[in-house]
């Protein structure tokens, strides 16, 4: 199974990125080069990898919904999902509050306040398990190692 991470904000394209034949001793080449032999894993930009949580966060909150949605209730399952996914981006991701708010179309206050509205809501034992799962869901994604943009 193939897994996706995320783009380094200054790396360079990989056509211009110089190969290196064999292995490299010492702390690795950095950021832009490619090591001949070595499988490259897709490098998806922050907004994209926001676009995926975002779904991933439905279609979990679908599934685990025992009624379908009603019209009066729509926004505020909309903006939980939106939460939940912001949140996730956050913690998992180590997005940026400012790019997950330009990639959700928000303020990075707002998305400080959805990470701090669903911390709060993580006393509860039945919703601290769905978002673990949606949690593991994202890993499983995007793998557990170097997919974040603060390193």
């Amino acid at each position: 199974m193939q897994q996706l991470t995320l783009s380094p904000r200054q790396a360079l394209p990989e056509a211009a990125a110089p190969e290196i034949k064999g292995a490299v001793s010492g702390e690795g080449p950095g950021p832009g080069y490619r090591v001949m032999g070595m499988p490259q894993t897709p490098a998806v930009p922050a907004p994209v990898a926001c676009r995926i949580v975002r779904q991933l966060a439905l279609e979990m909150t679908a599934l685990a919904s025992d009624r379908p949605l009603w019209r009066r209730d729509g926004r505020r399952s909309t903006c939980h999902v939106r939460q939940i996914a912001m949140y996730v981006c956050h913690v998992v991701l180590r997005l940026s509050l400012s790019d997950i708010g330009a990639a959700f179309g928000r303020d990075r206050t707002t998305v400080s306040h959805a990470c701090n509205v669903v911390e709060d809501r993580r006393d509860d034992a039945s919703f601290d398990a769905f978002v673990s799962a949606i949690e593991r869901a994202v890993l499983s994604v995007f793998g557990p190692a170097g997919i974040g943009s603060h390193e």
